[in-house]
């Protein structure tokens, strides 16, 4: 991102100091100047020829070329007639319209002498534009071409052309009509204005100054508001100000160019950021020195360069954090006896395990949600070792695995002859994670009556062992998992819901392996070297046709079918290339189970996720579904889809 935004830069400038050359420039070298500025566009973005046609004052009709820059030999030469030889491309360029040419073949029919033309002289792909001069017809065209390759060519490129073709345009006007116009004629404004920048005529001697209405409005003067050379200064911020004065004065002193950046405090509080460039410029020699120059605003990327340091500096903090508090995490996390890895990349499990460790920070309660074999313990598990109960083992209990009579002293304990068949002292599961953390696998299975005793515990931090009456206090911190539907089970009346409440101070989904599917790849090769350690084989790649059968497959058994389906291949696997068997994965095509809405839902999702769940704009999900923002909001509705799934947004 910081390389994209310097070559953004990088060109940006580039535009300036191209108009900035032309603001001042002798009618006499008009010529040089453009050539010039022909030659560093196409080196600047790898271009192979450009040329210049104007409309000839002497004999309509004919569209001369008067300036061509191209290093190969076989150039086009200067005086062909645009008209003749390009008879449709001039017609439009001409009627004001800018003609962009990623490939021959996307001329119309009535454009076939064009279509020769540009094959005559080698030209696969090119952008014509008209050098126009506010609303008067144009005077001419400018083209840039690439005679390689066929070439896209975005938006923002082609505005660059269509300012430069401004500039030209208006040099080329100036020198026509006489050297004495210059001044006037620096004043480009709406070719500027297209491209967001604001040109400015300083005299600090006189106190006079001339600006175009871009920049009225950068630095939020009225329309018709007087302007001095004072009025730029009293905008400018007070710590800024000084400085700028220093810099201009230094560029009407010694003929330097300026170059100043500074702020400009707005009416509702934010800040805009403003690059100035600007040359000394002498308009005779009894005339006072005056300074000419462009403003453009920097504001997004200051906003950005003040993004990446912040969050190079959370990096190395987040970095030097985690290697003080927690070595384990860098290396493994133990679930259930086996050694195994928190892997995935898709922006779901990184969503999920920013949350893991915001919570790992508190006490807090935790309830982590999703489907049978998704590793809510393994999950679990990361926000204890995260936490700053660590140092004590995690303690958990599987609800489900208990009987109902037994659920109770197994988290609370009991006391000698509490109940028949008591026959010793038992001490429960939360006074043993007192100053630790308790896993709580299966929470939806306890029983009401459990259920209220919990809910003190969480609430109060006391209990009493079965058959005493000596309340206990601990410190304990719960993590909660289920596969459940709690909230059902609420409206069921199977579960409480204040305990529920309670629960989901800080709730997590984990969603299933299906919803996921870039994560894939990942897990299996994590199992992969897993398993080569204890089988001593060595696999160095995942066949094309089982990785593509992996990734494509539901996985209605998540990841813990993944594991065993990996398991399975190891055991057969007879060279260093991994083969999954075809019976292990069905294709996802072949699965019968899924409905129209399925496939549209998981479908859906999918791009969300590839965007970050940005449904407008440009790059948006909308936009690469092909459907208008409203539908697609209709759809998520119907179908069920949301960022926060509905037990988050309830909390």
């Amino acid at each position: 991102m910081h390389t994209e935004m310097e070559e953004r830069l990088k060109f940006e400038m580039l535009l300036v100091e191209i108009s900035g050359r032309f603001v001042n420039v002798p009618a006499d070298q008009v010529d040089g100047e453009i050539r010039g500025a022909q030659r560093r566009m196409c080196e600047f973005l790898d271009l192979d020829r450009s040329s210049l046609g104007q409309v000839s004052e002497r004999e309509p009709g004919v569209l001369p070329l008067t300036h061509v820059y191209q290093p190969e030999v076989s150039a086009l030469p200067e005086g062909l007639n645009g008209i003749e030889f390009f008879p449709w491309t001039a017609q439009k360029v001409l009627a004001g319209q800018t003609v962009t040419i990623n490939k021959m073949s996307d001329l119309p029919p009535e454009a076939e002498r064009d279509r020769k033309s540009f094959g005559l002289y080698g030209t696969k792909s090119a952008v014509v534009v008209p050098l126009s001069i506010g609303g008067r017809p144009p005077i001419g065209v400018l083209t840039f071409s690439v005679l390689r390759e066929e070439r896209d060519w975005p938006e923002t490129v082609v505005k660059s052309f269509q300012l430069i073709a401004q500039v030209f345009a208006n040099a080329l006007d100036r020198k026509r009509a006489d050297e004495a116009l210059r001044e006037s004629e620096v004043r480009l404004s709406l070719a500027t204005h297209a491209a967001g920048a604001g040109l400015w005529i300083m005299e600090p001697e006189t106190g006079h100054v001339w600006v175009t209405p871009k920049t009225r409005e950068l630095f939020h003067f009225a329309p018709n508001e007087e302007l001095k050379y004072r009025s730029f200064f009293q905008v400018i911020h007070p710590e800024d100000r000084e400085r700028v004065k220093l810099a201009v004065q230094q560029a009407i002193r010694s003929g330097e160019p300026l170059r100043v950046e500074y702020r400009i405090p707005l009416p509702d509080g934010s800040t805009r950021w403003i690059v100035a460039r600007g040359q000394r410029y002498r308009k005779s020699l009894v005339d006072p020195d005056c300074i000419m120059g462009v403003s453009l605003d920097i504001s997004e990327r200051k906003r950005m360069e003040e993004q990446l340091k912040k969050h190079v500096g959370e990096i190395e903090e987040l970095k030097q954090r985690l290697e003080i508090e927690n070595i384990y995490l860098r290396e493994e996390v133990k679930l259930l006896g086996e050694h195994t890895e928190i892997v995935g990349q898709s922006l779901t499990m990184k969503r999920i395990m920013a949350q893991a460790e915001q919570v790992a920070r508190t006490d807090s309660t935790v309830l982590i949600l999703g489907e049978t074999g998704t590793g809510k313990e393994l999950l679990a598990r990361a926000i204890h070792k995260m936490s700053a109960r660590k140092d004590r083992p995690l303690i958990a209990v599987n609800c489900a695995s208990l009987p109902p009579t037994l659920i109770e002293s197994e988290l609370f304990g009991r006391e000698k002859g509490a109940y028949t068949g008591a026959m010793t002292k038992m001490i429960g599961r939360f006074e043993i994670a007192d100053a630790s953390t308790l896993l709580l696998d299966e929470i939806g299975e306890l029983p009401l009556e459990v259920q209220s005793k919990l809910l003190r515990v969480l609430q109060e931090g006391s209990f009493e062992r079965l058959g005493s009456t000596k309340t206990l206090k601990v410190d304990v911190r719960i993590i909660a998992i289920t596969n459940r539907d709690l909230e059902q089970e609420v409206k069921n009346g199977s579960f409480r819901k204040d305990l529920f409440y309670r629960l989901s101070v800080f709730p997590i989904i984990i969603p299933p392996l299906r919803e996921r599917p870039e994560d894939v790849p990942f897990i299996a090769w994590a199992f992969v070297k897993e398993f080569e350690k204890g089988m001593g084989k060595e696999i160095e790649t995942i066949s094309k046709k089982s990785m593509e059968a992996l990734k494509s497959y539901s996985w209605p058994g998540n990841v813990r079918e993944l594991r065993n389906v990996i398991e399975h291949a190891m055991i057969l696997s007879k060279s260093k290339t991994l083969v999954v068997p075809a019976a292990k994965v069905r294709s996802a095509e072949a699965d019968i189970t899924l409905n129209l809405e399925d496939i549209e839902r998981r479908h859906i999702v999918a791009v969300l996720e590839r965007v970050g769940w940005r449904v407008s704009g440009k790059g948006g999900a909308a936009e690469i579904l092909g459907l208008k923002r409203s539908t697609l909001n209709s759809k998520m509705k119907k179908l069920g889809i949301s960022r926060l799934p509905p037990l988050m947004m309830a909390i």
